[in-house]
């Protein structure tokens, strides 16, 4: 004890904070571990995590589902209307809608104003209070965009017009679906709905969709990993930086349709002058190639892989590879961020949209060292940045290979987010998001960062161990 005590320390304090304050006051050497109680201090939860860590079935199960998400290949196959491609919209007036399902009563303004402005579009009704009075009385059927292999931004609507960005897997032939991203400023997905916004997207609709349509018809399918992961390496994270992934997307384009002569010197002029002013042109394909691999590992039973993560702006939902369609759900979380001039947290809606898609997918958040420049966007700071994506390796089941991020030695950015790890360390999945006003038409306010709630994932490991936690 004697010579314990009189030589130099050296200690690892796990837990509280407040026990290594007086040691760091002294100028003595901690190491900070940062720990607290399985299953936020829940001992019966505790105990039936404990069953599920190491589960030979789960193990097993994780293998398949991880595997399959990394073998999926993403092609940019085409572009088609809504309603031909997707089968419950054929003869209904039904709008799809971002995150799990709710009903027209509970929606936040934003996805309110959306679904107006879409009603509008589809010459439905002529005006927001005639849109309401439709959904409110059922005339108008509402439903989630992931129930149709499909994700929406934000308010995340889509309508039955509306062109849509068509993904393939070229190992197993499925399809994801994604809008066209509208640009910045007041637009559908933020629940603005006014003339401008209608006018944009039926000319979204009516020329530029024909025009991408054709040139895609000219390259033949594309190949969405190589481009993405270039894009890391040139500092997107593709979720909320796409600049990078935008202008190899207009590299590809632009001369096939200018060599395939798909449409005359004015529409071609208004189609590419369009994607290069919106830098944010690639999300939805992203996320429609993310959500393409992340259904390739749905319905494996017994694993805890999440294939998503979606938000309404009241409630967020994830799903289990284990439990396809099954949604687990908690109130959404406010972002924390910054915001436009005049605005502040009490304008803002809660966490909004489908895009989180791209953080399942070990991309958006789970990427951010590879866009340090993200943070001028959402906040924080570069060393932040590292941070997120070093914080997430604590609750994935691997490294992504395809997305490698030069700021890890180009290691895999971290990918398929375990329900288990996330009772387990109480490590939250990051997700980087856009911010919105909490009443419709506004539009967007900001950008910050957010986390899935907790009560999502112990929802889930609980559903797990029903499943196959009492046999070993």
């Amino acid at each position: 004890m004697k010579s314990l005590i009189s030589s130099e320390l050296s200690v690892i304090n796990a837990g509280l904070e407040r026990f290594a304050e007086p040691l760091a006051a002294r100028r003595k050497p901690v190491a900070r571990c940062r720990w607290q109680p399985p299953a936020a201090g829940d001992a019966a939860l505790g105990w039936k995590l404990a069953r599920l860590v190491g589960h030979p079935k789960i193990e097993a199960a994780n293998k398949i589902a991880y595997e399959r998400y990394l073998a999926s290949t993403p092609l940019l196959a085409g572009v088609e209307t809504a309603g031909a491609v997707i089968p419950a919209m054929q003869g209904r007036k039904l709008l799809l809608h971002s995150g799990p399902p709710i009903s027209w009563a509970e929606m936040c303004g934003p996805q309110k104003g959306a679904v107006a402005g879409a009603a509008m579009l589809e010459r439905w009704a002529d005006s927001p209070e005639a849109a309401a009075r439709m959904a409110e009385n059922g005339e108008i059927e509402l439903d989630a965009c992931n129930h149709h292999n499909a994700v929406g931004p934000m308010a995340g609507v889509i309508s039955p017009s509306m062109p849509l960005w068509v993904v393939r897997d070229a190992v197993n032939g499925a399809r994801t679906f994604c809008n066209f991203n509208e640009g910045l400023g007041k637009v559908l997905r933020f629940g603005a709905g006014g003339p401008e916004v209608l006018e944009r997207l039926r000319w979204m609709g009516e020329h530029l969709a024909p025009v991408l349509q054709k040139t895609l018809a000219a390259t033949g399918p594309m190949e969405l990993k190589p481009l993405m992961a270039q894009a890391l390496h040139m500092g997107d994270e593709v979720h909320n930086r796409n600049a990078a992934a935008t202008s190899l997307l207009f590299r590809k384009l632009a001369p096939a349709a200018l060599a395939g002569n798909v449409a005359d010197e004015k529409e071609l002029a208004a189609a590419f002058g369009f994607i290069a002013g919106n830098d944010h042109f690639f999300l939805n394909i992203s996320m429609a190639a993310c959500k393409l691999m992340l259904n390739a590992a749905a319905g494996v039973p017994g694993s805890s892989m999440l294939t998503v993560m979606a938000r309404n702006g009241v409630n967020f939902g994830i799903q289990l590879a284990a439990f396809p369609g099954r949604w687990f759900q908690a109130r959404a979380n406010y972002i924390e961020g910054l915001f436009f001039p005049g605005f502040s947290q009490a304008d803002a809606a809660r966490d909004l949209g489908d895009s989180a898609i791209t953080e399942t997918c070990g991309l958006g958040g789970f990427a951010m060292a590879a866009a340090p420049a993200i943070v001028q966007f959402v906040g924080g700071s570069t060393d932040d940045a590292l941070r997120n994506t070093l914080a997430m390796k604590a609750i994935t089941l691997g490294a992504n290979s395809a997305f490698t991020l030069p700021m890890l030695n180009f290691g895999g950015a971290p990918a398929g987010i375990d329900a288990r790890l996330v009772v387990d360390t109480g490590i939250l999945p990051i997700i980087n998001t856009g911010i919105a006003h909490k009443e419709a038409g506004v539009g967007q306010i900001g950008a910050g960062l957010t986390t899935a709630p907790l009560p999502c994932f112990t929802a889930a490991v609980e559903a797990l161990y029903e499943e196959v936690g009492n046999a070993q």
